[in-house]
């Protein structure tokens, strides 16, 4: 709460310099508000530190939140009105705006200032009376110290930049070799060639996923299986969705061409099941469903699933009468023995991976006892071992600092019998206040769902959760640290890493979503609707994940800020619904319809414009939707995700959108122009002007990339798609900043390496899809200075890759998938000096035979660092 507080004053600050001349009056009232509003943060963020559930103090921060959150849409409600009154201005009197004085204009706003004073007085004065109550009802004393909790401010976050001590991954995890070796050996047990069913069971939090990923990730069960798909099922799924999941592993061989079109996703579950079953019919799976809750996934799924050549299928699930009906072999996984846990405990907690120091021998004298007695409450359960190690991590290592976590511990389990789910809100509330926000908006995402970490970074930004450390730092920057925090702490868990070691997806446990959901709705930071609604509904952010009747509610969703989810298509009058909500800063929306059920176009209203204070906006419709002129007035748009729309009409009026950040356009977007001279682009529209880009996903059509590039001195990552360019060398002008740079069935006929060698700051580039269609290319000596990763994939004419003396002298990483011309390649890998890894995927036998066979101990150094599948 204290971070929605500071947000808001920094915004009254900024809208007090910004529209001086048109408050008088108003600007003392929002002085007044502001000052208070500062000194009430303060307190808060002690309080979202304090140990308590004292009733008043849950009360009075209540109340300031909701006089705080009035404030503001009264203050976002004015703009919107003063923004209305403008664009009326600008249609009816267009003629008039050169004649009509300054004071005419203003007189015209007078009845709205007048309006907002009135009510900004009003919320004033409500505060004073909270503040009041405050001293009244001894509040104050409603706190306990801190003590062992956080303190800590945003700047003191550890930055990606810095050294970070290494964590304890996922499958990282004391205990479960010989847990490991039984599954294993119970899916490749020989003799057996009809389809079998293994089970993992065991109570939440006890590590099944994370035994399932270990076995699956399992060398020996890689090389015996010849195809493998990990899906989550969860409680809310449907078949279809498994089906793609289990499809997206081998994803352009299972669907054919399909996958290199959005028709996939018109089609229906029986289509695409018999695509998947004959796909696998001649193959030996592995396929693992995790976190499975009914039978009815599994009676539905093995309907696809051939049960011939020795096949496997592992669930995991908590309930053993699911395995039992599945006639599945059972494993039950027993919690951590005491050793184990302490073992697990230590890593946590001293992540160096060398105790044997003297002061951390010391340390752990001293602290040993009250640490064992920390891990008895945790009763052996892997996820309340690690995130109290995460917790222990941050603190003192100290006996007092331990005791005072020791005792909070046993003051939150003598709540209620489940203690795991105690522990869990032990770490929540160690919390720094400016990370509870982050951590609460992850369970707006789906259970078990795998979250982009960009797209979760840029949504915490629309929201005003991250700030700026200066102005050498952006928002993302300081949200990527927040997110490896929360990692740290074991409150998510890594997916995936990017070639540079950042986050590149992320998942939260059910147990913490369950606990961020608790907590979201205590406070009211979001609710989460399916089918049934409660009234009266005034939510602030709203979760509406494949809700059938959302239309008739959002009428009422005046407050409304944020709006994430999906909704059935049929639903015709909910553009119209959604006009009431005209303060959403975050728009997360996916349109879906029956598979078996033709979805036509749509064309989006005109009033999606009077969304002024959106930030961020990502649109999933149908195939092809068209967007309309107004777009270009929502000013404040920082991230435009339109990247899975097929066909995309939009008109040019987007390069008004100056603030965008992240703009992702699909694989074919059709820009609308009225006028086709060429001197509009040497106006206030088009791509150059749009200088806060840091991320841009285009199709290449003429002038969107041609022109301008230089211009976007924040431009980190570059994606450029379709069959347009023939030569880039001087077709395009690459800003000299750019990091990353994807090329996507480009068909290039001139190698692309003599210019893009130059680019002084590129770390990866990735030819992808037939990006290059000529037999050779070339890296020249002294290029490409700072390149760490190279990937070339699915390039169907590509024969051979020359590297000259000292080119690529940074390269860490090269990844080659589906090459099938590719030869010649291991006396290339010799020059790479500081090559770490090589990734070969579906690569031709005389390639092959040559990397394992050739004699030398430079290629046996080379064979070390190579992965072929």
């Amino acid at each position: 709460m204290a971070e929605t507080i500071t947000f808001f004053v920094g915004k009254l600050s900024n809208l007090a310099v910004q529209e001086a001349s048109l408050f008088g009056g108003v600007e003392g009232q929002i002085s007044l508000m502001r000052n208070e509003l500062e000194w009430i943060s303060l307190f808060l963020e002690e309080a979202s530190a304090a140990h308590t559930d004292d009733r008043r103090l849950k009360l009075w921060m209540n109340q300031i939140r909701d006089a705080a959150y009035d404030a503001e849409d009264v203050i976002d409600e004015f703009i919107v009105r003063l923004e209305h009154q403008r664009q009326r201005r600008l249609q009816n009197l267009k003629f008039l705006t050169v004649v009509l004085p300054t004071c005419v204009i203003f007189a015209d706003k007078l009845p709205l200032i007048h309006e907002l004073d009135g009510r900004m007085k009003e919320i004033n004065v409500k505060i004073e009376k909270i503040l009041a109550n405050k001293s009244r009802y001894c509040v104050e004393n409603a706190m306990m110290p801190a003590g062992a909790w956080s303190s800590s401010s945003p700047n003191e976050v550890v930055t990606w930049g810095e050294k970070r001590l290494p964590i304890v991954e996922e499958t990282d995890v004391v205990g479960m070799k010989d847990e490991a070796e039984a599954v294993k050996e119970m899916l490749l047990i020989n003799g057996e060639l009809e389809r079998g069913v293994v089970a993992i069971v065991g109570m939440g939090g006890l590590g099944k996923t994370t035994l399932a990923k270990k076995v699956y990730n399992d060398p020996d069960v890689n090389r015996h299986f010849q195809c493998r798909a990990l899906v989550y099922v969860s409680q809310v799924y449907t078949i279809r969705q498994l089906l793609m999941g289990i499809a997206k592993t081998d994803f352009k061989t299972v669907l054919g061409q399909e996958a290199e079109t959005n028709e996939i996703r018109d089609m229906g579950e029986n289509q695409l099941g018999k695509k998947v079953c004959e796909y696998l019919e001649k193959r030996r799976y592995l396929i693992v469903l995790d976190d499975v809750w009914s039978i009815q996934v599994w009676n539905r799924l093995c309907l696809y699933l051939p049960e011939s050549n020795g096949s496997r299928v592992l669930i995991t699930t908590r309930n053993q009468q699911i395995a039992l009906d599945a006639y599945a072999k059972l494993y039950q996984l027993r919690p951590l023995g005491e050793k184990e846990s302490w073992e697990l405990f230590l890593k946590k907690t001293f992540p160096t991976g060398s105790r044997s120091t003297i002061s951390q021998v010391e340390c752990l004298a001293e602290l040993e006892d009250v640490g064992k007695k920390i891990t008895g409450k945790c009763k052996g359960l892997p996820l309340a071992i690690v995130v109290s190690g995460g917790l222990l991590s941050r603190k003192e290592k100290t006996p007092s600092s331990w005791k005072k976590i020791l005792s909070s511990m046993e003051w939150h389990l003598s709540q209620g019998p489940e203690s795991c789910m105690g522990i869990l809100a032990l770490s929540y509330i160690d919390l720094p206040y400016f990370l509870k926000s982050c951590f609460l908006y992850c369970g707006v995402f789906p259970e078990d769902c795998e979250i982009k970490a960009s797209k979760l970074i840029q949504m915490w930004v629309a929201e005003g959760f991250v700030q700026a450390r200066g102005e050498e730092t952006v928002e993302e920057d300081v949200g990527e640290d927040y997110l490896e925090e929360l990692i740290h702490r074991s409150m998510i868990q890594v997916v995936k890493r990017k070639w540079d070691g950042r986050v590149k997806s992320c998942r939260m446990h059910d147990l913490l979503r369950d606990l961020a959901i608790s907590k979201a709705k205590d406070s009211k930071f979001f609710e989460v609707r399916g089918n049934i609604f409660a009234y009266p509904f005034y939510p602030r952010r709203l979760i509406a994940h494949d809700s059938q009747n959302i239309s008739q509610h959002l009428s009422n969703c005046h407050r409304l800020r944020s709006l994430i989810g999906s909704i059935h298509i049929p639903q015709v009058n909910f553009w119209s619904c959604l006009r009431s909500a005209k303060l959403l800063t975050v728009l997360d929306l996916t349109l879906t319809a029956d598979p078996d059920r033709e979805r036509p176009e749509m064309k989006l209203p005109k009033e999606i414009g009077e969304f002024i204070h959106l930030k961020y906006f990502r649109f999933l419709g149908p195939q092809k939707t068209i967007f309309p002129w107004s777009i270009g007035r929502l000013i404040n748009l920082e991230t435009l995700d339109l990247r899975q729309i097929f066909f995309l009409d939009i008109p040019f009026s987007i390069w008004k959108l100056h603030q965008l950040r992240h703009l992702y356009l699909g694989d074919y977007p059709i820009l609308r122009m009225p006028i086709r001279d060429q001197r509009c682009f040497s106006s206030h529209l088009g791509i150059d002007k749009m200088t806060n880009l840091q991320t841009l996903y285009v199709g290449e059509h003429g002038w969107v990339v041609r022109r301008g590039l230089p211009k976007l001195t924040q431009l980190r990552k570059l994606c450029i798609f379709g069959p347009n360019l023939s030569n880039i060398s001087y077709e395009l002008i690459f800003p000299s900043n750019l990091v990353e740079l994807i090329l996507d069935r480009c068909r290039l006929k001139q190698d692309p390496m003599l210019t893009l060698g130059k680019l002084p700051n590129l770390r990866a580039l990735k030819l992808i899809n037939n990006a290059y269609i000529r037999r050779k290319i070339t890296c020249s000596s002294g290029e490409f200075s700072r390149l760490e990763l190279l990937r070339l994939k699915d390039l169907d004419y590509l024969k051979e890759l020359i590297v000259e003396e000292s080119a690529l002298p940074s390269l860490k990483t090269l990844q080659i998938y589906q090459c099938y011309e590719m030869e010649n390649l291991l006396h290339q890998l010799q020059k790479l000096k500081s090559l770490q890894q090589v990734k070969l995927e579906n690569m031709n036998h005389r390639l092959i035979a040559e990397i394992k066979n050739t004699k030398g101990e430079e290629f046996d150094k080379i064979r070390l660092i190579t992965s072929i599948t």
